[in-house]
């Protein structure tokens, strides 16, 4: 910047020059250097000495906010007041382009008696160059409106079209204004999204899953970062993987013409998992609990004495460290050695092994309950077929209606609000992917292989597959009192097999004869 020396600048009249131009307008004939020449001829032409000159890039005049360097000008003439005469510009649309915005401006200038100059525009203090002024100031708020309207129109008929307005997705690429499957990343999301379906798998541990296989969030003007649970939330949210483009502005949802990544049945399941809805009755759920595999009944014992849960912890010993359980309110309880807490588990599991007798009549319910619900589902998705479609044609109508101005924004999006709930709810009644994806003779062998020696099942398993089992049959927890186990409370699904195996069934024969033994697989079945 050009700094001169005050006293010297007193013997005449001083100007400054602000100097502003868009990203838009760089490959324009608007740089700053042009703009300065031609405000320097016009401080020459006008007999004024240049005292300084703010340059402003990148920068819109739609609104004063984010324009540093117009108020660091504004804060200059205010206080260097006595010796500014005039403020050069190169044209009136460089101090704004809102008429109210330019006013506000020219108004704190006068009040400093300070001149507002245009270099190439008819400016002064006459009422007749006011007006004209003032006139100037509209027709660039008028531009600046048109250019908006236009867009607005350009992005409302490309969502009409079925085309992205925005940025696209993960797993998708934007491509001449088209979206397209991203080969690098397109199949990992799909795979994220039946993943996530399973319900067993929370937005943190899917982030860790992607970011070890290299995806990352941003945009082409974003540095692109690791994913976080917030981003996968927002992601899993997202109508577009379903085939769908969707404007919260307008309200409004159209199929688009991007090839969809999931089916609608598969993304309403996710959005109840995310909701933490567990709609199917195959899915245990887990307690959460640090991952510590050195603790792996921290959080599921709990002392007999206050009923809170046992935390673990390591001691340093003369030779290693060692570990132990204790109640965090140090009841009466000593702290209880890991070993010593893992055997009693152990053995209280091996107190409720099933016997193969009755682990055939688990598999025979399992059998029979998986054809019920098959049967089930085919019934209620006839029902919910029609449902559906009928909704469908419900939403098509509002939106078109809509369109033509018959509804307002406000009842359109309340109506479709109610829609959409109401397609959320068919789409996950309908749904029962999972049991699909099990093989039922898989699961009677898992059953036969692991509830008949629960001792080895829990000894052999992973920490969350321990939680999981020892959750599943205690969904009270462990109580641990006396250096014991106390009166364990078994889930009640769970204990109907155990009393059942207490007593066997006494089945009567058309002869009179009876007999103290199960009915074998084959009569089950």
């Amino acid at each position: 910047m050009a700094n001169l020396d005050f006293m010297t600048a007193q013997k005449q009249r001083s100007a400054v020059i602000y100097l502003r131009v868009s990203t838009e307008e760089q490959c324009d004939n608007y740089s700053l250097d042009t703009q300065e020449e031609i405000c320097r001829k016009e401080a020459e032409r006008k007999e004024l000495a240049v005292t300084e000159i703010f340059r402003e890039e990148g920068r819109s005049a739609k609104t004063i906010k984010g324009r540093p360097t117009l108020i660091e000008m504004l804060e200059f003439c205010r206080k260097n007041r006595k010796d500014i005469d005039a403020v050069i510009i190169y044209r009136l649309d460089r101090i704004s382009r809102q008429t109210a915005d330019y006013l506000a401006i020219r108004k704190k200038l006068a009040e400093c008696e300070i001149k507002l100059i245009s270099a190439t525009e008819p400016t002064g203090n006459s009422p007749t160059e006011k007006f004209v002024e003032t006139m100037l100031a509209g027709f660039a708020q008028m531009d600046n409106d048109v250019r908006s309207e236009r867009t607005k129109n350009g992005m409302r008929a490309r969502l009409l079209a079925g085309l992205n307005t925005g940025y696209v997705p993960l797993g998708y690429l934007n491509q001449n204004g088209y979206a397209t499957k991203d080969p690098k990343t397109f199949d990992q999301m799909k795979v994220a999204w039946d993943v996530m379906a399973g319900g067993t798998t929370t937005l943190r541990e899917m982030a860790d899953i992607l970011n070890k296989q290299g995806l990352q969030a941003g945009t082409p003007r974003i540095k692109q970062s690791p994913l976080r649970p917030q981003t996968l939330n927002r992601i899993f949210r997202n109508k577009f993987y379903v085939g769908k483009v969707v404007s919260k502005k307008y309200g409004l949802e159209i199929q688009g013409q991007h090839t969809p990544m999931i089916s609608e049945e598969l993304f309403y399941r996710v959005q109840a998992v995310i909701d933490g809805r567990n709609t199917s009755k195959f899915i245990v759920a887990t307690r959460r609990n640090r991952d510590n595999p050195d603790f792996p009944l921290r959080r599921i014992v709990k002392c007999g004495h206050c009923g809170r849960s046992f935390t673990g912890a390591k001691s340093k010993g003369k030779q290693a460290r060692y570990g132990y359980y204790f109640c965090p309110n140090r009841c009466h309880e000593a702290n209880e050695p890991i070993g010593a807490l893992d055997t009693a588990t152990q053995a209280e599991l091996g107190g409720i092994n099933l016997k193969d007798r009755t682990v055939v009549l688990l598999n025979a319910w399992l059998r029979r309950s998986y054809f019920e619900r098959v049967a089930g589902l085919r019934k209620r998705r006839e029902e919910s077929e029609f449902e559906l479609k009928k909704l469908y044609e419900f939403r098509q109508a509002l939106i078109e209606k809509n369109l033509a101005g018959i509804y307002s924004d406000e009842i359109f999006k309340e109506q479709n609000r109610i829609v959409e709930d109401k397609i959320k709810t068919l789409q996950i009644t309908r749904d029962d992917e999972l049991i699909k994806r099990y093989n039922l003779e898989e699961i009677c062998d898992f059953v036969q292989d692991k509830l008949t020696n629960l001792p080895k099942t829990y000894e052999t398993s992973s920490l969350d597959q321990k939680r999981t089992l020892l959750c599943s049959i205690y969904p009270s927890g462990m109580v641990w009192k006396n250096h014991a186990y106390s009166n364990n409370v078994i889930r009640k699904f769970y204990s109907a097999f155990l009393d059942l195996q207490k007593d066997f069934v006494t089945f009567g024969s058309p002869d009179g004869s009876r007999t103290h033994d199960l009915l074998d697989e084959n009569q089950v079945s």
